[in-house]
């Protein structure tokens, strides 16, 4: 097949993509949704998720537009800036519907999931799971139909090929270069509805536990607690839509760096005129990776009376299918390419290495292991124990992750050179259609549980919904490592590409200007997080303020005789999330802009080097230093250590409710960070030379 065929067959695997999601979508909404009350619940956490995007998206079309116009009026001589506004425009739009589809099919499976646990566990997460697999979906297919189409209308526009399937190299790499634009978009705004999200989601929770929980004593998701809806919503803009949005940013990049990177690798080429294959050959592993998370979707069935562990199990059974398939189907692709058999190895790595972060992270968070359980027991002496002792776990995890991604990374360069590393990123991400339903499916459950309690069903109902989010918090654990093991490599791919731009073949710490750059870079995830740390912290006080408010002022709210004001609420958490994203976001776009200019491409390439060793050690820590207290809690309240009520469930909470923007906020928004940072020195490199 000619390199014009293989871009339909990719094409045509994102159409697959999208179909399934609509023929998903429309299952999960044909289901039961249960009682008035629950439907009623239902829609009010719908509507309040639909009012946060809307706000959030009018933002950010302020934003896209401003930025494209930029890009536009910033033309160089073959006018290929012009274009590449055209693909930043086509690559935020496409991140932005990838959040909507899956927060608009969550907002719907959450009901029905509840109604569903009344029946049994595995009939509560068919629907869950259904509802995650059509954002895992929809991201993949999104993301391989924007770029594949992106490059089938450039390939044809500049003419690619001068027969033969020979490659025009340099009509290639202006496509290339212009197809970023597609990943610099869906970067900005990834960044922005991660941190809008996880803004949003956290303010409410934080207001819910520390009024309800601590200073009421009533449980989390009681309806007399004004912030419960408001909280519900926060699970579906912040880990849903926040994280379809950011899942889709980091498969597009890891396609993007090894796109760019291709040119580089003739050496991986047994026939001189297959150049073109080796360009394409990360979207048809990408196919590959949605054929297999579609067939291994299918692979995930329980019985009526499954437990825990079948049902974990269920889940990995689809998780690692997949994963054989597309191993299978890389080993077929590389024979018929005629490519480097080594190009097979690398995905392997990258499969591999993303296993092994994810499996780490569930051992140190999980509290079926002793690190958490150990955790827990610090609430013996109070909060500050169960502080230092989630910090100090949150550190010593970094030591995995880290050694896993510098062995993936060596193995990889000595297979393929930075192609490889960057291939490895995708191979890790090939079957993000299933892992990111297994992740997408744990906020589901965790509003089931709370339109359970909300609608005063059967106790064991809320127990089934709890059992679903419990699991759900250890597969969220894998996606996390997914996620941030992607993000390094990716973002390591994506500086050798724009070192290739600026044609500095060596970045010098000798260099004062390397290393001025590198510590301003090491700087930006401390500054980044503090300012969603800050910003979570202020919309929380006036989510505590409110809470407060109502329980003083509206009376028979206690007694459960009077209703309260969630939509003042949510209002509150809105607001909160839309004013204070803005800075974060603008300060990781212009901060490598200002650095180029000032100080040149040398330094640039310092603070993308410094920005990556921080980053990704910090994000590592926050997210299970989070995900620790998160699950200590968790621990404490099914009967251990004193149980509900007790003050060690108390300090839990304490470590809890720090941990929240932790893991949700800070943590996940810096794997965009690093990635953003680096497609802008990418995009941008051209106005640093000299």
């Amino acid at each position: 097949m000619t390199a014009d065929q293989l871009v339909y067959l990719v094409i045509g695997s994102g159409v697959l993509a999208l179909a399934y999601t609509f023929f998903k979508s429309s299952w999960v909404a044909k289901q039961d949704v249960g009682t008035p009350k629950m439907a009623n619940i239902s829609t009010h956490i719908a509507d309040g998720a639909m009012s946060f995007l809307k706000a959030e998206y009018r933002v950010l079309s302020i934003f896209v537009v401003c930025v494209a116009i930029l890009l536009g009026f910033s033309a160089d001589a073959d006018k290929s800036h012009m274009v590449i506004a055209v693909s930043f425009i086509v690559g935020a739009l496409c991140s932005g519907l990838a959040g909507y589809i899956g927060m608009k099919v969550a907002t719907k499976a959450n009901v029905r999931t509840t109604n569903a646990a009344r029946k049994s566990l595995g009939a509560g997460l068919e629907i869950a799971f259904a509802g995650g697999s059509v954002m895992g979906m929809g991201v993949v297919g999104l993301g391989v139909l924007g770029l594949s189409s992106l490059f089938a209308i450039y390939g044809n526009t500049f003419d690619i090929q001068t027969g033969d399937n020979l490659a025009n190299v340099d009509n290639v790499t202006r496509v290339i270069t212009i197809i970023t634009g597609f990943s610099f978009g869906a970067s900005s705004i990834a960044l922005f509805a991660r941190v809008g999200g996880g803004i949003y989601t956290k303010a409410a929770d934080v207001g819910a536990d520390l009024v309800g929980k601590v200073e009421q004593g009533i449980p989390e998701d009681d309806p007399r607690n004004p912030a419960t809806v408001a909280d519900n919503v926060g699970d579906n803009v912040g880990d849903v839509a926040g994280m379809g949005a950011d899942l889709f940013e980091s498969y597009v990049g890891s396609i993007i760096a090894t796109v760019a990177l291709a040119a580089a690798a003739t050496t991986l080429i047994s026939d001189s005129t297959k150049e073109l294959d080796l360009i394409l050959f990360p979207l048809l592993v990408a196919s590959i990776g949605i054929f297999s998370s579609i067939i291994g979707t299918f692979l995930v069935r329980t019985g009526e009376k499954a437990d825990m562990g079948r049902l974990l199990w269920s889940l990995r059974t689809g998780i690692f299918a997949a994963g054989a398939l597309v191993l299978v189907g890389t080993a077929g692709l590389v024979l018929y390419l005629d490519l480097d058999f080594n190009l097979f190895w690398v995905v392997l790595i990258g499969l591999v290495a993303g296993q092994l972060i994810g499996t780490a992270s569930e051992y140190y968070t999980s509290y079926e292991y002793s690190p958490t359980k150990k955790l827990a027991e610090q609430s013996e002496t109070g909060p500050a124990t169960i502080m230092i002792g989630g910090l100090g776990l949150g550190m010593v995890s970094t030591v995995i992750p880290g050694v896993v991604v510098v062995v993936a990374m060596w193995l990889s360069f000595e297979f393929a050179g930075l192609y490889g590393v960057a291939l490895a990123a995708v191979g890790m991400l090939s079957t993000l259609g299933i892992t990111l339903a297994t992740d997408a499916y744990g906020p589901v459950a965790d509003n089931a549980g709370g339109i359970a309690e909300q609608a005063s069903l059967d106790p064991e109902v809320r127990e089934r919904t709890d059992a679903l989010d419990s699991l759900g918090n250890t597969t969220a654990a894998t996606g996390k490592g997914f996620a941030i093991g992607s993000a390094v490599l990716t973002a390591l791919a994506l500086m050798a590409a724009y070192s290739q731009v600026v044609k500095i073949d060596v970045f010098n710490i000798m260099d004062i200007k390397v290393m001025m750059g590198l510590i301003v870079g090491a700087i930006m995830p401390f500054l980044f997080a503090a300012l969603t740390m800050q910003a979570v912290g202020r919309a929380a006080y006036a989510m505590v303020q409110e809470v407060r408010r109502q329980f003083r002022e509206i009376k028979g709210l206690l007694e459960g005789t009077a209703d309260a004001d969630y939509a003042r609420a949510v209002d509150i958490s809105t607001q909160g999330a839309m004013k204070e994203m803005v800075l974060p976001g603008i300060i990781a776009i212009v901060v490598p802009i200002v650095v180029g200019i000032v100080l040149g491409a040398e330094a640039l390439g310092g603070l993308l080097i410094g920005s990556i060793a921080t980053g990704f050690l910090f994000a590592i820590m926050m997210a299970n230093a989070g995900g620790a207290w998160d699950n200590a809690k968790k621990y404490i309240e099914a009967g251990h250590i004193g149980g509900k009520g007790s003050d060690q469930h108390s300090a839990a909470v304490v470590g809890d409710t720090v941990g929240d923007p932790f893991k949700d906020t800070s943590g996940p928004a810096l794997n965009i960070l690093l990635k953003l940072m680096s497609i802008v020195a990418l995009v941008f490199g051209p106005l640093f030379i000299g």
